[in-house]
């Protein structure tokens, strides 16, 4: 109640009220209108009453002023007259723009209305008169106040006669004829204005009954609206209310920090539930006491806590205190108390109460940062390159040792200085100053990443070649408060610059240029053979009894063999000629400016030098040859490319031929066409990945003697089609894709397609359950870090699960690089895929590697399948292979499974699955995949 009365409670009292307040006014209004309204509506009614009234009075006494003659009936007629001459005065008036509303109130009187009704009729004239209720009896009105004039002026007609005396008796015929054709008239415009006016009001009546019905209903709404919106307000103001409480109350359990509050006249303390759980004490401990709360503080920081508070409660000084605290359980923390105290009157202290916050991660790191400072001093003193750090305004504040050994200035004598004091840097080249390169290491917005080429004037005249970079330091505002300067002595790399340089384009075991360097030459001589119409030719050399010095002497034997090699080659070429070696013990030649006529004998004159050569080492003579390709160039050549792996070929059929013989590149060579046919498959390969002419087909695995798990089990397979939408099946065109490294391209398209093919089948609800769905994978791939990265990011793009896709990989291609082999399949099976061993049995060591390799399913090499019926032989590889993968936790798949007997032998045996012709044929995968093939032949 008390609440209620301030000057808060007030308003909203009035805030509250005031709308309903004012509807209640409203309505009072609307009804005082209303019956003002009615009231002046009745009181012209009864003014109408009196009108008619006296308008026959007066046509009764006219009558009988015409017959009786007397002076006593004439005054009756004037009387009578009087009250609709006095209506007339006090309408005439009120037609005025300004009329006199005394005139007016006067002629009402003389109208016979009552006093009280008077001002409402002047009202309801004035302000309705030009409304249609009161359109027709107001006109009506006027026309029967015009015939009340006529019989006025005739009744002065006949007073006047009568009074001359002796009237004729014609006249008083004729005066009283039309003061009945008067009557006659005005008798159906008073019934005409009583009708009319009548109706009025009872139109009024209505009107105004509708409008209050209106009002009142549109006010009934506004009260609900109203009354609604407060209730909602108010249930707002409670939900948040209670909400405020809730955070109050899960602050007060979710902050790090525990509240106490000290009574220290009844010497009593309170803990909030996060301080006791914090101090390790529980509701079975009891109360906590003042004595308790101090005992709980580290007994060296207790001193310093005690005058803390005293200096607080007596000083009135700020409490902030940070100290240790042992907890029930003996540990030590660190705490920072923030607390405040009140006072009586007397200035003793009464209450005080704070708040417990753990620090002690705080601390842990304040320690930690103060040892990474230290270890970035002793870091900085002892790496290698010069740090220089500035202020704010360029002085100099830190050398570290190197800097101070690079610029010959200690720290003692640079602190302070300005940067160009001690840096002085020049162009190496030009020897001058760098114009602005101070202020661009002083403007922090634009820090120097890596400043070459530069050379250091140290202090005692000396240079140094040195790079050179700067950033700001900022703090955690990421304002800037200094900048770190680096620079790093670059003169003994100048030195190893100029070492690498030659050893990125000379082959260190022989010291003629390397492939890179060749190539490079090479394209160069292609230009000139194309702008210049110079004849080149390209010799590439692949010594053919290497292998047998390398295996039966050692490695020693083959690169001294290689050295004496490249010595005699070099020696039979111009100094205008280019040998290098490109690798092994292959080699190129460029003859340059060689006349197409004189490259074959060069050519001829290398291998026969080489032939004619004995090689000895530990004693032991070998006779060495070489086989060598030949090109030459001559106007428009081809690609780089191209010419190497022409000149390539040319040499592979040198040795195809019988070897230690020399083989000339044609574009009519029937052997090399041969060579390039496998080549142009290629283009084709690329061109069905850049158009998409690759298509997938799916190949049913189905389980032997048990029941099949719940999903379908496939393996994908691949056909391209050609031009002529011919379908080109995989043994075509997949051994130039591995010889030429196209199979990760392959690769990626395959598993790139199925994964989408998968997401889109189980998206239009077209595709069917997965146990298994098998992707072949070649040797390449396997090897690839990056495809292992690329599944990864197909199968989070496609969402697809790991589990459903089994990995396949043939014995050989995971046998040639074993290591990263295994590694790939143990990354993938970590996350849910699995994995199959194809083609199991065709290598020789195929047992020794299975225990190694972690695969889920080994499948069974088809030649061994086939022919299991009619071979003994082939019979004991599968039930072996079968045995020795079930004892190794592997489930077994046998290919070319073709018909019944072999189905059934494979399940008599144990075989997990089978998968063949005799099974299901190859369809095309995925929804709709068989559009793909609608055009294919």
């Amino acid at each position: 109640m008390k609440k209620f009365w301030t000057m808060d409670g007030s308003v909203r009292w009035i805030k509250v009220t005031l709308p309903f307040l004012a509807i209640v006014l409203l309505m009072v209004g609307l009804l005082i209108f209303s019956m003002n309204i009615l009231s002046s509506v009745r009181a012209l009614v009864g003014g109408e009453s009196l009108w008619s009234k006296a308008q026959k009075e007066a046509v009764f006494h006219l009558n009988q002023y015409a017959n009786t003659q007397a002076e006593a009936d004439y005054q009756k007629v004037l009387q009578a007259l009087a009250v609709p001459m006095g209506d007339r005065r006090a309408r005439d008036e009120l037609d005025k723009s300004e009329p006199d509303l005394q005139v007016a109130r006067q002629g009402f009187l003389d109208g016979g209305n009552h006093p009280g009704d008077i001002d409402g009729i002047i009202s309801l004239y004035r302000n309705f008169r030009n409304f249609s209720l009161l359109e027709e009896p107001l006109t009506t009105w006027q026309a029967g106040n015009e015939l009340i004039e006529d019989l006025n002026v005739e009744a002065g007609r006949l007073h006047a006669v009568i009074a001359a005396g002796n009237p004729e008796s014609s006249t008083l015929t004729d005066s009283i004829a039309r003061i009945r054709d008067i009557d006659a008239r005005l008798t159906p415009l008073e019934l005409r204005f009583s009708a009319s006016l009548g109706e009025s009001s009872r139109q009024a009546e209505r009107l105004l009954l509708f409008a209050i019905l209106t009002i009142a209903i549109g006010l009934m709404i506004f009260s609900s609206w109203f009354a609604r919106y407060i209730l909602t307000k108010s249930d707002a103001f409670e939900e948040a209310l209670k909400i405020s409480q809730e955070r109050l109350h899960l602050a007060m359990l979710g902050s790090n920090d525990g509240l106490w509050d000290w009574d220290i006249q009844a010497d009593n303390i309170y803990y909030s539930p996060r301080l006791t759980e914090f101090l390790g004490y529980t509701l079975d401990d009891g109360e906590p006491t003042p004595i308790q709360f101090l005992n709980c503080i580290y007994p060296s920081d207790l001193a310093s806590v005690r005058a803390k508070l005293n200096f607080h409660l007596y000083d009135n000084s700020p409490c902030d205190i940070e100290f240790r605290i042992v907890t029930k359980s003996g540990e030590l923390r660190w705490v920072r108390s923030c607390a405040q105290s009140t006072s009586d009157a007397s200035g003793q202290p009464v209450r005080m109460a704070g708040s417990f916050t753990d620090i002690t991660a705080r601390k842990r790191s304040e320690e930690q940062l103060y040892a990474a400072k230290e270890r970035a001093q002793v870091t900085l003193e002892s790496i290698g390159e010069a740090v220089i750090t500035l202020g704010t305004d360029g002085l100099v504040e830190y050398l570290n040792p190197t800097a101070e050994i690079l610029t010959r200035w200690t720290l003692a004598s640079a602190r302070g200085l300005p940067l160009a004091k001690i840096l002085n840097l020049v162009g190496e080249a030009s020897g001058k100053r760098i114009p602005n390169l101070i202020d661009q290491i002083l403007d922090n917005s634009n820090p120097i990443d890596r400043e070459t080429n530069l050379l250091l004037v140290c202090n005692d005249g000396s240079e140094v070649a040195v790079n050179l970079s700067s950033e700001p330091i900022r703090n955690l505002s990421g304002e800037t408060i200094g900048t770190v300067l680096v620079l790093h002595d670059v003169s003994k790399e100048r030195e190893y610059a100029a070492q690498l340089s030659y050893q990125a384009s000379h082959d260190e075991l022989t010291g003629l240029i390397n492939r890179r360097e060749f190539e490079r030459r090479l394209t160069v001589a292609m230009i000139t053979s194309r702008d210049q119409q110079r004849q080149h030719a390209v010799l590439y050399l692949d010594l053919d009894q290497f292998k047998v010095v390398n295996d039966t002497c050692g490695h020693a034997a083959g690169d001294e063999l290689i050295r004496q090699i490249s010595v005699l080659l070099k020696q039979r070429l111009r100094d205008t000629d280019t040998i290098a070696r490109l690798g092994g013990d292959e080699f190129g030649v460029l003859l340059e400016n060689c006349p197409v006529e004189y490259s074959l004998g060069v050519a001829e004159g290398l291998r026969q030098t080489v032939a004619d050569f004995q090689f000895v080492w530990a004693n032991k003579p070998f006779t060495i040859g070489v086989s060598i390709g030949l090109i030459n160039l001559a106007g428009e050549m081809h690609t780089l490319g191209q010419i190497m792996s022409a000149v390539d070929a040319a040499c592979y059929l040198a040795k195809e031929k019988g070897r230690n013989r020399v083989h000339e590149y044609r574009l009519d060579d029937s052997e090399l066409s041969i060579r390039h046919g496998e080549m142009e498959w290629i283009t084709r390969i690329n061109e069905a990945l850049a158009k998409d002419r690759f298509c997938l087909f799916s190949q049913e695995i189905v389980a032997l003697g048990k029941p099949s798990r719940h999903g379908s089990h496939f393996e994908i397979l691949l056909r391209m089609l050609d031009k002529d939408n011919n379908l080109v099946l995989p043994m075509v065109f997949i051994p130039a894709a591995e010889r030429y490294n196209l199979m990760p391209a392959i690769d990626r398209w395959v598993v790139s397609t199925v994964f989408a093919t998968l997401a889109q089948m189980h998206l239009e609800g077209g595709g069917r359950e997965i146990q298994s769905c098998a992707i072949n994978l070649s040797g390449a791939s396997v090897g690839d870090n990056d495809f292992l990265n690329f599944v990864q990011e197909q199968r989070l793009k496609y969402d697809i699960a790991p589990q459903d896709i089994c990995f396949e990989i043939t014995e050989t291609s995971a046998i040639a690089n074993f290591a990263k082999a295994a590694h790939f399949i143990e990354e993938l099976r970590n996350v849910g895929y699995r994995f199959a061993l194809d083609d199991f049995g065709a290598g020789m060591s195929s047992f020794a590697y299975l225990k190694n390799l972690p695969v889920d399913f080994i499948k069974i090499d088809g030649g061994f399948v086939k022919d299991m019926l009619n071979s003994p032989t082939d019979y004991a590889m599968v039930e072996a292979i079968n045995k020795i993968g079930h004892l190794m936790g592997k489930q077994t798949i046998a290919e070319f499974a073709v018909n019944e007997r072999i189905i059934s032998t494979l399940t008599e045996i144990g075989v997990d699955f089978a998968q063949g012709y005799g099974i299901e044929r190859p369809r095309a995968f995925g929804v709709g995949a068989s559009k793909i093939l609608q055009n294919a032949s």
